[in-house]
């Protein structure tokens, strides 16, 4: 501090002689001799300061700590968070958990949008077929064969968006079984919230993946029943054309 009282002193004095006396040389000379021991006195300054650093005198904070209080420097690295074990294993719980309920959401979507293509696919079936039993007799070749290719189309249709809903629920499964084990893994570390908040994902997938099977459920018994139909309808189309060709034979002889 004393070093820095006469470093301020001798500035002074030397600004001050150099506004009064500009044009003096003399007085120019002396000044020039004040600047320099003000310039010795900033070096001995920062000699000063650099040996408290090193040193660590109180009051004086070092590179890499942090102020506390009054004047207790504290290392940055113990400001970083205590983790224990125990919170740490909490919050790869939860990340766990996270994880498995975003694949459980993709899934899910997944295998409903799948259901839903598929009993649209069986419904239009069901409408093409029962049109198609309805004009039976009434057709020409070429009508009919137009109607049993349009058949055909939405048989393969459906049969492949059997398929995708199949691989889509073998995913669905696996991502319920892993979420389960994360709910539990959860709730063994501690981690109750996110073993609760999984649950309910599991819980509104469940509920989700089930309106759709009812959908395609809905869907395989009209196909059945629409199936039940066409068998009696072709039973009774057949027995409608062989008695006609009876009739026919019976009207040869007849003439005969």
């Amino acid at each position: 501090m004393q070093a820095v009282a006469q470093c301020s002193v001798c500035t002074s004095r030397a600004a001050g002689g150099l506004l009064r006396k500009q044009t003096d040389f003399s007085l120019l000379r002396t000044n020039k001799s004040a600047l320099r021991r003000g310039a010795a006195c900033i070096r001995l300054l920062s000699i000063s300061e650099s040996v408290l650093l090193s040193k660590g005198e109180p009051g004086v904070q070092k590179l890499g700590q942090k102020r506390v209080g009054h004047g207790l420097a504290v290392p940055f690295t113990q400001q970083i968070e205590n983790l224990s074990y125990d919170s740490l294993i909490i919050r790869a719980a939860s990340v766990v958990t996270d994880n498995s309920s975003t694949l459980l959401s993709q899934t899910s979507l997944a295998l409903v949008n799948a259901l839903t293509d598929y009993s649209k696919a069986v419904q239009t079936r069901i409408i093409v077929q029962r049109r198609y039993l309805a004009s039976l007799g009434k057709l020409t070749p070429s009508e009919e064969d137009l109607f049993l290719a349009a058949i055909n189309a939405q048989r393969a249709e459906a049969t492949d968006r059997l398929q995708e809903c199949k691989r889509f629920e073998t995913n669905w499964i696996n991502s319920v079984n892993l979420c389960k084990m994360a709910a539990e893994a959860a709730q063994s570390s501690g981690a109750d919230q996110a073993s609760i908040t999984v649950r309910a994902s599991i819980q509104v997938a469940q509920s989700q993946v089930g309106e759709a099977r009812k959908l395609a459920a809905t869907a395989d018994k009209k196909l059945a029943e629409t199936k039940a139909e066409e068998i009696q309808r072709m039973a009774e189309y057949v027995a409608f054309l062989d008695g006609e060709e009876h009739e026919v034979h019976e009207a040869y002889l007849r003439e005969d």
